[in-house]
């Protein structure tokens, strides 16, 4: 039915519905063009595109737009069921304009009334209908405003409403009449002769339908959104009704999706008419292009066994089905949904023929092969699952975890008997919980596998996986790692897949006995690995040496651990991604693992190896840190956090909580420091985790060092750096040795100092980074009591790319300039005291700012006051000034990143850090404080 509206007696409300119209940037401009050009002379459209483009939305949009400008709008819908029925189109729109056709002449009207029902039917000539139609549209428009006639499924038309209709188009440039038509591309119109211009509505682009799908099914796994995308090749209505026939677990792939996606009824009678006139033969060579995919006509000779059996393929291209690409000779689908409508109307016989004869040609142990040999099987096949085994590692290897994981579920199955299939049910809860991520699902998976038979005491994978589950529950370190040990005690390393599982196990074994912070744990491991050095990963000496004990056997391995950083940017492996950079975080390598690192999130934010990607957040996050990008820390652990709270991954978020902790104590923020800080000793003590009492007290100790509570945070470091050595296995010393001294010092304890800094120099440290002979240089100078170090010093704030280290640059620079203001050098002490204020400022640390300047001060130096009313225990950065101003004025987040050229995740972060610092909830809020200040 039609609608009519009038204009409107007051300034249109802000147009909020047409931001669900998903792009279409162009087609919504012209159709405003059109809008405000037919104020002063009418103009009509037509659109064409293939079914569900989005012609109807489009329509729709139209006539929001129309009712905004104060045009009265009319629509009319072509109906299949009603082309038969005179009229009945035209009838749409006379029935909401009933009341103005009394106006019209005596005869016009009586036509009129006649066309509609609404008087004794009369021989009516189609002439006399269209201008009464064209008269009473014209005195409409100029008595009560603007008119935009809007035609949907204009094919559908009945005869005589298209022959009306098309004089009206003939005529609307008379007056101010928009009409906007659309048809399918290729239908027949009584409307084709009218000279009304066309535009196509071509497919959306892959960044709008990805837009539209993540809208409209936001729980749905970013890689299964992607396959959609593909699939639908940009039709919206494929794109909404794709999803529907898929079940929860397949969204969000905790279950594999088919080969060709399930059409809804809907989708199949756009998509299967033309599959449908097709002969059975031709059916038959499509179905066998759908499921090889590579779209080689050779392959289909060879499985239909003649160059002949092409011929069949005639009636397939004649119907504009497909098409052999001339540039690659290859067969394309005209729609990839063409494809899913093949699938659709095979039989699972027809089906298992086809993967039958593929599989024939296809090379034995090829990945290929056995997945077209797993698609053809009839119940469990122990010959098949194995093949599908060894192509999961393979896969794995390639650096698809996602695609291993839901391979190797297909294994077991296929697996004839219980213990094989609760071998590959536990590597499957290896494989997930140290690598593709979703802890929720490993216990299911392991339950599984102890229903389908008996598991193992010693398996490995089992072992992983609990040992795994335990460390992110409410286990402890010790039953976890005594479980762990005792499975890799007694299981050798074969080869093939089960290589790969020990791997796994060592390097959970490796991560375990650090979160540990006992020495102790690590024999077991090193025993471990000396047993299968010959077959064992090549990177687990290196992570062991750089991240395990760095102190003392970084040095052996750097060179090595350098080659594999030089090589990343050819690592299509995120797991030799994420583990190359867990060696270099101690050892200040890891600027050459950025880029490696991006490419992991990316993969993880587009549904692969979600495990890794968090570790990836957090050591991009830790890189941040050192590197003084502080608000990308924000973004970055606030990402990462947010993974690990929905997939139940605790222990690795506590990595994320004590980097935000740093920056809480750094920034001057001590409650929001200290509240971290309790969490991670009341979550890891009663679980056995040293290394998070390790970051508590790291987070302590700087709070207090920022505000010159030397005393406490001497205290603190006292049990994590015990004066006179370095404690083995504790590679967090390496970031305590400026914390320690400078505690040490500044409380008379020089000696204890000395023999610390003494300690570092009987080791390799200084020669591992720039940046820890700039420590080691700036700690003995700290750590000297009579005189003022000034090689020392100078040696320390020159060295070579030291403004990389901006934080710890700028303590060095507040401490020496500190020691030559005591000394009354004031000249030289200004330089320094001014320099560290600068990058204090800049970083937004503002205890330390307030260290520097109260040096100034006191040094009869001037330094400007803090603005009134700027509370300095929550301060705001350069940048959250910036985003709290713009939202405070109402901007979007997505309107503040443009005019900052950030990502609305970046202006996200920094508003969340606002809300915080200035204790608001709202933007509302935030314009009070920011007044207030």
């Amino acid at each position: 039915m039609a609608d009519f509206v009038h204009r409107p007696s007051r300034a249109p409300e802000p147009d909020h519905d047409r931001t669900r119209l998903v792009g279409r940037a162009a087609e919504r401009a012209l159709v405003d063009e059109m809008f405000r050009a037919a104020v002063g002379r009418g103009t009509a459209l037509m659109l064409t595109g293939e079914a569900g483009i989005g012609k109807s939305a489009l329509l729709d949009a139209a006539a929001l737009r129309a009712a905004e400008a104060g045009f009265g709008v009319l629509r009319i819908g072509g109906s299949q069921f009603e082309q038969s029925v005179g009229f009945s189109a035209l009838n749409q729109i006379l029935r909401p304009l009933a009341d103005r056709i009394s106006t019209l002449p005596a005869q016009q009207a009586e036509t009129l009334r006649s066309v509609g029902g609404l008087s004794e039917p009369r021989p009516i000539e189609l002439p006399a209908v269209a201008n009464a139609v064209q008269d009473l549209l014209a005195r409409t428009a100029s008595e009560r405003g603007p008119l935009a006639i809007l035609v949907d499924d204009a094919a559908w038309l009945d005869r005589p409403s298209a022959v009306v209709l098309a004089a009206v188009a003939r005529s609307v440039p008379s007056a101010p009449i928009v009409l906007l038509a659309a048809s399918r591309t290729g239908d027949e119109l009584f409307l084709s002769g009218t000279g009304i211009p066309r535009r196509e509505v071509l497919p959306l682009d892959d960044a709008s339908a990805d837009e539209l799908v993540a809208d409209r099914f936001p729980a749905m796994a970013a890689r299964v959104r992607r396959r959609l995308v593909a699939e639908a090749g940009g039709n919206p209505l494929a794109l909404l009704e794709l999803p529907v026939p898929l079940s929860d677990a397949q969204r969000t792939e905790r279950g594999t999706l088919p080969a060709a996606l399930p059409l809804t009824e809907r989708l199949e009678g756009v998509f299967s008419a033309r599959v449908a006139a097709l002969p059975e033969a031709t059916r038959r060579l499509l179905l066998l292009a759908v499921l090889d995919g590579s779209g080689e006509l050779h392959v289909l000779q060879r499985a239909l066994g003649g160059h002949e059996a092409l011929g069949d393929l005639g009636p397939a291209e004649r119907h504009g089905v497909v098409r052999v690409d001339t540039g690659t000779g290859r067969l394309v689908f005209r729609h990839p949904l063409t494809r899913s409508a093949v699938m659709a109307m095979s039989t699972f016989a027809e089906r298992r023929w086809a993967h039958l004869a593929l599989a024939e040609h296809l090379p034995d142990g090829s990945e290929r092969r056995a997945r077209h040999l797993a698609d053809a099987v009839v119940g469990p096949d122990d010959d098949v699952a194995a093949l599908l085994q060894e192509v999961a590692y393979r896969t794995l290897r390639r650096g698809d975890a996602v695609g291993a994981l839901s391979t190797l579920l297909r294994a077991s199955e296929l697996s004839g008997t219980g213990p094989a299939r609760a071998s590959r049910l536990a590597e499957a809860a290896c494989l997930g919980a140290n690598i593709t991520g979703d802890l929720r699902n490993v216990s299911a998976l392991l339950e599984k596998a102890g229903h389908a038979g008996a598991v193992r005491a010693d398996s490995l994978a089992a072992a992983t996986a609990a040992a795994s589950h335990l460390l992110n529950g409410d286990g402890d370190v010790e039953t976890a790692h005594r479980l762990l040990v005792g499975a890799i005690a007694t299981h050798g390393r074969p080869s093939g897949g089960d290589g790969t599982i020990h791997d796994e196990a060592l390097h959970t074994l490796l991560l375990m006995c650090f979160f540990s912070g006992r020495p102790e744990l690590w024999r077991s491991f090193d025993d471990a690995l000396a047993r299968h050095s010959a077959t064992a990963d090549p990177l687990l000496p290196l992570v062991r040496g750089a991240f395990g004990d760095p102190a003392r056997a970084a040095s052996s391995v750097l060179d090595a651990l350098d080659r594999h950083i030089a090589g990343l940017h050819r690592e299509t492996d995120p797991t030799r991604v994420v583990r190359t950079a867990i060696s270099a975080a101690y050892v200040d390598r890891l600027p050459g693992c950025r880029s490696a690192l991006r490419r992991v999130v990316e993969d993880g934010r587009d549904g692969g190896a979600l495990t890794l990607a968090i570790q990836a957040l957090f050591l991009l996050a830790n890189d941040s840190w050192t590197s003084g990008q502080w608000d990308d820390l924000v973004e970055l652990t606030d990402e990462g956090l947010g993974w690990c709270a929905t997939y139940d991954y605790r222990l690795l978020a506590w990595s994320g909580h004590f980097l935000q902790g740093l920056l809480a104590a750094a920034r001057g923020d001590a409650a929001g420091a200290s509240r971290l800080a309790d969490r991670l000793v009341s979550w890891g003590n009663p679980r056995g985790l040293g290394a998070l009492r390790n970051y508590a007290s790291h987070i302590r100790a700087l709070s207090a060092l920022g505000h010159t509570d030397f005393e406490v945070a001497h205290r603190l470091l006292s049990d994590a750096v015990p004066p006179g050595g370095l404690p083995p296995h504790m590679p967090h010393a390496l970031w305590l040795l400026l914390d320690f001294t400078e505690a040490a010092a500044h409380t008379g304890r020089h000696r204890e100092a000395a023999a610390y800094v003494a300690a570092v120099r009987r080791t390799d440290l200084p020669q591992i980074s720039p940046r820890l002979a700039m420590v080691t240089d700036a700690a003995e100078a700290m750590a000297t009591d009579d005189v003022v170090a000034h090689k020392l010093f100078e040696a320390a704030i020159a060295t070579p790319g030291a403004e990389r280290w901006p934080f710890d640059w700028a303590r060095i620079c507040l401490a020496y300039g500190e020691r030559l203001r005591r000394a009354r050098a004031g000249v030289a002490a200004r330089a320094h005291l001014e320099a560290a204020l600068s990058t204090f400022d800049r970083l937004g640390a503002v205890p330390w700012s307030a260290r520097a300047a109260n040096e100034l001060r006191a040094g009869g130096i001037a330094v400007a006051a803090r603005a009134p009313g700027e509370d300095p225990s929550s301060p705001l950065t350069p940048q959250e000034r910036q985003v709290a101003h713009l939202a405070a004025t109402g901007l979007s987040n997505k309107q503040i990143a443009e005019q900052l050229f950030l990502s609305p995740r970046t202006i996200a972060a920094h508003l969340r850090s606002v809300f915080r610092k200035v204790n608001v909830t709202s933007r509302a809020g935030l314009r009070d404080a920011l007044s207030a200040r």
